[in-house]
């Protein structure tokens, strides 16, 4: 089945590289618009942002220069959560909590605002909107195309894309297992290991095949040799974002950049020990030790925050959120449009390679 029209060709861009929207302080403004200016497609991360925050990053980024951007927002999930388990990670974690000189948060669940930050996006007529963690209502997304936005929704499997499709969405981002950072799936499954049941990506692009929205590939990418292999195996376009997280206009703190360049860990793996929900992150101190944490976002994510923030103030990165693809050691440290353009030189290159 052939695809629906292309989601770059739309909106103008012409390189097929993407960056990815990365919550907590990685995605600023200024790389959005550096990426943009670069002939890419940038995201500002709208998750654990405020409505009016997420009003104030996409000014900002207007302000920087006129290219077209995204805004990518959490679904909210089910309430529920197992107490027990909670209340037991809870005092596991009180001497990581005194090491750090602080109190454990409060565990609580919340919908990081998202009817607020829907409202905002609408009002700002922005031009993709992208949804992580499930699939917005046929009507949230009949809304944000009444106003001329395209939606994407970052689907886990060829289940997930069925429910993006019949919710009226633009296009899918297919996040394989390599991604970093939180898995997309609609639901995390707190009776398995973090991660079980992930896809790798050539696998996930193969089952999508036949599905006729357009696709971004997502899940270690690095070079422009990487985008050259997702595009070959049915993507239009890749989404990187380990690899932008030691650009200069990016917000990560300090203690993650100097982890990643350093190579400071081995490598990998899932873990629901931050927030509750899984993600994959440089295998530190904190991570190892707590293999076991429960599943519950945002309820473990609101309560590690004292000891994530005081981490990263303290320049301590055995004890912080490290989120990385399996890419990471391939990291560059370059201003994003430089990057940017490295990737699309790659790409030509590889492209000509293949068709020699």
């Amino acid at each position: 089945m052939g695809r629906m029209n292309s989601l770059l060709e739309r909106l103008g861009v012409p390189l097929p590289v993407v960056a990815a929207p990365m919550a907590g302080g990685p995605s600023t403004p200024a790389l959005v618009a550096a990426v943009g200016a670069a002939g890419g497609l940038g995201f500002l991360a709208g998750g654990y942002r405020a409505p009016e925050q997420v009003r104030e990053q996409v000014r900002q980024t207007r302000a920087l220069g006129d290219r077209p951007f995204g805004v990518n927002v959490f679904v909210p999930g089910r309430p529920d959560v197992d107490r027990a388990a909670l209340e037991a990670y809870a005092e596991r974690l009180r001497p990581v909590a005194e090491r750090l000189g602080v109190t454990p948060g409060e565990p609580r669940w919340d919908d990081d605002g998202y009817a607020g930050k829907l409202a905002v996006l609408v009002e700002e007529r922005v031009p993709v909107v992208s949804f992580t963690f499930g699939c917005p209502s046929v009507d949230d997304v009949a809304r944000l195309k009444a106003v001329g936005s395209l939606v994407v929704v970052t689907v886990t499997s060829p289940a997930e894309a069925a429910l993006a499709a019949a919710c009226g969405a633009d296009a899918l981002c297919a996040q394989g297992a390599e991604a970093g950072a939180h898995r997309g799936s609609f639901v995390d499954d707190p009776s398995s290991p973090p991660g079980a049941d992930a896809l790798g990506l050539l696998p996930l692009l193969g089952q999508l095949a036949d599905q006729p929205l357009p696709v971004v590939a997502a899940g270690g990418l690095m070079t422009g040799r990487d985008v050259a292999a997702a595009l070959t195996a049915g993507a239009e376009a890749a989404q990187l974002g380990t690899a932008f997280l030691c650009c200069p206009e990016a917000g990560t703190v300090a203690a993650h950049r100097r982890a990643l360049l350093d190579r400071a860990y081995p490598g990998t793996r899932f873990t629901r020990a931050f927030s509750g929900r899984a993600a994959r992150g440089l295998a530190n101190r904190f991570l190892l030790e707590h293999l076991d944490a429960p599943a519950g976002y945002p309820w473990v994510h609101h309560l590690t925050r004292p000891l994530r923030t005081a981490a990263a103030e303290q320049g301590d990165h055995d004890s912080l959120h490290l989120w990385a693809g399996q890419g990471w050691p391939l990291v560059r440290e370059l201003p994003a449009a430089e990057l940017v353009a490295t990737l699309g030189r790659e790409l030509a290159e590889a492209r000509v390679q293949s068709s020699t």
